[in-house]
């Protein structure tokens, strides 16, 4: 079983000499709710989202918006009428129209990817306050027309004669006209023809994931996130959105406090029907939802007289074969924590991105066996056993959802917020990749 896996992976290489620089701080940040798609286009598009949580945060700072140095935002699913994203959101934030701003996309690293830029521009001397973000509107993913729809069109446009168009009109099939879901498209991996939830199967066979042992972790994140709604523990992380029709949106509509593993043992398999492990009960939400984080160095918080709440201390990338894709937070986070000289428990507080319940499990029971941690980590012994309050302990995507381009983005929002709340010094937020892709990164509260 490990060994299979273990074959598949590819040991990140570590850089020749890692870059201290100056120290890099997490000083605030904001989310909106994610809301679950319904069918149909919700109330914001990906700008709207990011807007909607960043003027509350730029509010509530002591210098003036446009006191950036730039802004960086990922977005997956950027939709036609807002062409780089960050640059439309900063100038709707009212940052200046002197305020660069770029967007990055690594799939649904993209909301980690931008603060990655972020720290390292701060680190290296290039920048003193950078706001980064992530957004996506998954409900607003188009629809697109095949390509026989499109040929169909070309020749109709290219006909040089009324009869040339007569012939083209009398070629025309109902079938070609039905639209394919762009999002079912960008969810399956073109390399390995395998969509995302059938990666999870492939690990939860490999490492003996139970379909209840799934459940059960599932409904665990419903309970947590509930009960951080409840505590009022997201309280200024997670800031009101008002749609256009002025409807107020406070909380993550997902959460399902109700829920047990007999209501979802009830569930069919998504994508390996009959006898798959992966449902929608314990896979991530398809939602709508932006989040940002303030960075900046030393010599601003002095000048603003900020008041941070972490250091980044480190990140890392790796990157692994696209049908096990889910198993990138174990590469990732090890090379992490070997830089550091540091163990799964000396680690406080973690936050792995729920792309899937397996594919968290997987993830635990891949540090527990030797034979991967051997092969595939290049370690003596297995790495030892993630404990599991420390591990997503206010729930996760399964219950709170999954924009892709933003979750990167929330769980080190969440990570910092969580350090600071319980009193605790060390946390690292990792997450998969789609494509077989993985980043991760080291905090320490201040």
């Amino acid at each position: 079983m490990a060994q299979h896996q273990a074959k598949k992976t590819r040991r990140s290489p570590k850089p020749a000499s890692h870059n201290q620089g100056r120290k890099v701080y997490l000083v605030d940040g904001a989310r909106t709710p994610f809301l679950k798609a319904k069918g149909r286009p919700g109330p914001f598009s990906p700008v709207d989202l990011s807007v909607q949580c960043g003027r509350p945060l730029l509010l509530r700072q002591p210098m003036p918006a446009d006191a950036f140095d730039q802004v960086i935002l990922g977005c997956v699913n950027v939709v036609s009428s807002e062409m780089n994203p960050a640059r439309v959101a900063a100038l709707r934030l009212g940052m200046g129209e002197a305020m660069p701003a770029f967007t990055v996309q690594i799939n649904c690293g993209s909301g980690m990817q931008s603060i990655d830029t972020a720290y390292k521009y701060i680190r290296d001397g290039d920048s003193d306050l950078i706001l980064a973000g992530g957004t996506e509107a998954l409900s607003h993913a188009p629809m697109v027309l095949k390509t026989e729809a499109v040929e169909w069109l070309a020749g109709l446009n290219a006909a040089s004669s009324p009869q040339d168009y007569v012939r083209q009109l009398a070629s025309f099939g109902p079938g070609q006209f039905k639209p394919e879901i762009s999002l079912a498209k960008g969810l399956t991996d073109p390399i390995v023809g395998l969509s995302m939830g059938q990666t999870a199967e492939i690990l939860a066979k490999q490492f003996n994931i139970s379909r209840e042992q799934a459940d059960e972790y599932a409904v665990s994140s419903h309970q947590r996130l509930a009960r951080a709604q409840k505590e009022g523990w997201l309280d200024g992380e997670v800031v009101p959105a008002i749609s256009p029709e002025g409807e107020l949106f406070q909380n993550d509509d997902g959460v399902r406090s109700d829920t047990s593993t007999e209501a979802l043992a009830k569930l069919k398999a998504a994508f390996e029907p009959p006898y798959g492990q992966v449902t929608p009960g314990n896979s991530s939400q398809v939602t709508d939802g932006a989040s940002w984080v303030i960075l900046a160095s030393e010599e601003a918080v002095k000048k603003y007289g900020l008041k941070p709440k972490a250091v980044l201390v480190d990140s890392h990338w790796s990157a692994l074969d696209p049908e096990i894709m889910g198993l990138g937070p174990v590469l990732t986070s090890t090379a992490l924590l070997k830089r550091h000289k540091a163990g799964l428990n000396d680690i406080d507080l973690w936050e792995i991105n729920e792309a899937f319940a397996a594919q968290v499990l997987a993830c635990v029971r891949a540090w527990e066996d030797p034979e991967f941690c051997k092969e595939a980590l290049g370690l003596d012994q297995a790495m030892g056993t993630l404990e599991a309050e420390r591990l997503n302990v206010d729930g996760g995507a399964v219950a709170i959802g999954h924009p892709v381009g933003t979750s990167g983005n929330r769980i080190v929002l969440h990570l910092m917020n969580a350090l600071q709340r319980k009193g605790l010094k060390r946390g690292i937020a990792t997450e998969c990749i789609g494509g077989g892709q993985s980043g991760a990164m080291l905090i320490e509260a201040v």
